[in-house]
């Protein structure tokens, strides 16, 4: 199953405006996630102890689980405009927190990465329907994360890729970024409701995608 899980402001956008080395997520992004720092799942995947164990923390866990590669696009694994910088190895450090090979949109070139605790990086420059299949080979029988950005989802949703949308609303107003639904093509993309989970700090919404 290709999944796309994704943190969203109640106004509609993934990430604030001015992206850059030293706000990834655009200005204002970070509050974003806010609701999973402090879950146990989230921390011990980062290499912490201790957290929060509830309705929240459920969902990231399943969400782990189930993964057995990611999808992104280049700016989320930290690329930024123009050429690549060959010595630059994006935002997520020595050790990432995904575990799984991880497949990255591009049209500029490299040799894979390999990094700590079961994460490589690959950059597909042939189009998102290479980066799933590559993915989907890489995850056997586990999900395929469309992790993000924007961009990356709204290329697999018009793709008719996604069988799987999950959207974490945060009760917050971001008020400018990037948004998540837009650039979407003029076919219909069909989405059936299929579970929601609330809590103070995110509403989990679950659709189930099809044509």
């Amino acid at each position: 199953m290709v999944v796309s899980d994704i943190t969203m402001s109640l106004d509609g956008f993934v990430a604030g405006p001015n992206p850059g080395p030293e706000h990834p997520l655009g200005e204002g992004g970070e509050r974003l996630h806010e609701w999973a720092f402090a879950l146990a799942s989230f921390r011990e995947r980062h290499g912490e102890k201790g957290g929060a164990k509830n309705a929240n923390d459920d969902v990231v866990a399943e969400s782990l689980r189930r993964t057995g590669a990611v999808v992104m696009g280049r700016r989320m694994f930290g690329g930024g405009e123009g050429p690549w910088d060959e010595t630059w190895e994006g935002w997520w450090g020595d050790d990432p927190p995904f575990g799984v090979p991880v497949f990255v949109l591009t049209h500029h070139p490299r040799e894979t990465l390999t990094k700590q605790g079961g994460t490589s990086f690959t950059f597909v420059t042939d189009g998102v329907e290479s980066a799933v299949a590559q993915a989907r080979e890489a995850a056997g029988d586990k999900d395929v994360l469309v992790a993000g950005g924007a961009s990356a989802v709204q290329q697999s949703l018009n793709a008719g890729l996604v069988n799987e949308l999950q959207v974490h609303i945060a009760p917050m107003l971001l008020r400018s970024g990037t948004r998540l639904f837009d650039n979407l093509g003029p076919e219909e993309i069909g989405i059936e409701k299929t579970r929601v989970i609330d809590s103070p700090l995110v509403t989990h919404l679950r659709f189930r995608v099809g044509k």
